[in-house]
């Protein structure tokens, strides 16, 4: 009896400890505890409830970006009164970027409260901003817009939104160079092979080429990422030209 006594105690501790870590990143008190658990459960937990429904994180993430999106768009509507909707959407797009969301989501060290069979330092860097995501749904499925618009308000657009700084700021090196490429009427390709050499981690190399040349190389552990880190390399060897046809 004095065993199960303490299986229950240490389980009532850790949901104790989780919920106050939860309390202090939200700034108000959460109702439906459920969600937020979920919200931190990772698939390879591989838990169901009653009617077999998965339960995990990942369905979350779906409403918490929708409701990023519908926030960060009536902020830009209401701040930026002259964008036009191309203008609009290239700015949410900077604000809601999968860089900006797994920066913030390790900035409230989220990943301490996820729950995983796989080790955290296995994890690749979206899965901060992956809980950031559930974490805003799980926010809205409790408390309702209100509530989810303040959060967002406090962790994303007071300290991080500024219009003038994010007009500046590339989200895609490769859609710039494409879109120079393509203006300048210059060929360009991306050859991608796997290259993991001696890392446990798959990784993929690339050789972007401009006109038939290499203009630049670049390694990482998936395909996008490669490409991108090239097409910013040969994006700083071209800004000169690349400058003067904007």
């Amino acid at each position: 009896m004095k065993f199960f006594r303490n299986i229950l105690n240490s389980r009532s501790d850790s949901d104790g400890n989780f919920f106050v870590q939860i309390q202090k990143i939200l700034g108000f008190q959460p109702k439906k505890k459920s969600l937020y658990k979920k919200a931190f459960t990772h698939r390879s937990m591989n838990k169901r409830d009653v009617e077999g429904t998965p339960i995990n994180y990942e369905r979350l993430e779906f409403v918490g970006d929708a409701m990023l999106s519908s926030v960060v768009a009536t902020h830009l509507f209401n701040e930026a009164p002259r964008g036009d909707e191309g203008y609009l959407t290239k700015m949410r797009s900077k604000i809601v970027s999968r860089e900006h969301l797994n920066e913030l989501g390790k900035e409230l060290n989220l990943i301490d409260l996820v729950e995983s069979k796989i080790p955290k330092s296995n994890f690749g860097s979206n899965i901060h901003g992956n809980l950031f995501e559930a974490l805003v749904g799980a926010i809205f499925l409790d408390l309702g817009y209100a509530y989810c618009e303040r959060f967002i308000f406090n962790r994303v657009i007071i300290p991080h939104v500024d219009i003038e700084r994010l007009e500046g700021k590339v989200i895609s090196y490769k859609s710039l160079l494409i879109e120079w490429c393509q203006k300048e009427k210059k060929t360009f390709s991306y050859n991608v092979y796997e290259d993991t050499g001696k890392d446990e981690l798959k990784h993929f190399s690339v050789k972007l080429y401009i006109d038939n040349k290499v203009i630049a190389k670049a390694r990482a552990t998936s395909k996008k990422k490669a490409e991108e880190k090239a097409s910013k390399r040969a994006f700083f060897a071209f800004q000169a030209k690349i400058s003067r046809t904007k």
